[in-house]
């Protein structure tokens, strides 16, 4: 059983929900990620999604596009990212670890060469925001191939066909990205439970959502549908709000609260 798999059924087991950080790799500093990292499973974080810094990181808003050009700007690549998460496993041989950003770094190290070296490195997922489905049918064997889950986005835009296409390719879970825009945006709870409940109905792998997510009491409502909340734009803030050696405690800090909130015994109605 993969690390997400295993992951998931134990929080399943356990009637709880998996708390999803994303951090990009290199910020605010490169010596900082791998620490980040730990402080975020420290706070309660089940898995942890590392972005690839790239140029033009057309899903994300502002202020995770601030947090890729910084990495850029200080050097960091898809090589580094890999040796971080490396260099992670050192410590952490449970927690998954699913990178996730644009096909132009991946194309130029080679899809295979990538693949072998991301295993190698003890990654566990990918999302590659802009391979489309349907032409990732090669990428979806090679990648599972290696024991790496292929993870695909779905919107409230999504067709009905492109819901059967992302179910068909997908493995670990499901992203579904709870805006009709980018990331750092606000949410339509009802909405989003709503169409994450139809999007359980027709499989059986673990859904989380994405974008817009900033509070405990934001993961919990989100959560009554979902089996992952993932949070990035919040993560990213309160990594660039204060000096960058006390960035690893707020990191730690921020999912202890979430974590607290997705853990609270359920609110019963005044009688």
């Amino acid at each position: 059983m993969s690390r997400l798999a295993a992951t998931f059924a134990r929080l399943a087991a356990g009637r709880r929900k998996a708390l999803v950080p994303y951090v990009t790799s290199g910020f605010p500093a490169p010596t900082l990620t791998v620490p980040v990292m730990h402080a975020l499973v420290a706070g309660g974080a089940d898995v942890i999604e590392l972005g690839v810094p790239f140029s033009d990181p057309m899903a994300d808003g502002p202020t995770i596009q601030r947090a890729n050009e910084r990495a850029l700007a200080l050097g960091v690549g898809l090589r580094d990212v890999l040796g971080f998460v490396q260099a992670f496993r050192r410590d952490d041989a449970d927690t998954p670890v699913v990178l996730m950003g644009y096909a132009n770094p991946v194309e130029r190290m080679g899809v295979e060469r990538f693949l072998d070296e991301a295993a190698g490195a003890g990654v566990d997922g990918s999302i590659i925001v802009d391979y489309p489905p349907e032409e990732c049918e090669a990428l979806v064997a090679a990648a599972r191939a290696r024991a790496i889950d292929p993870i695909f986005l779905l919107a409230p835009t999504s067709t009905e066909v492109r819901i059967e296409q992302v179910l068909a390719m997908a493995s670990g879970y499901v992203y579904y990205v709870s805006l009709r825009g980018i990331t750092g945006g606000t949410l339509d709870r009802d909405d989003v439970v709503r169409r994450v409940a139809a999007i359980k109905r027709r499989t059986a792998l673990p859904v989380g959502v994405g974008f817009g997510i900033r509070d405990g009491d934001t993961a919990r409502a989100v959560a009554e549908a979902a089996d992952a909340v993932i949070i990035g734009t919040r993560t990213i803030e309160l990594l660039e709000d204060g000096p960058p050696e006390g960035a690893a405690e707020r990191a730690r800090s921020f999912m202890a609260g979430i974590r607290a909130a997705l853990d609270a015994p359920a609110r019963r109605p005044n009688p």
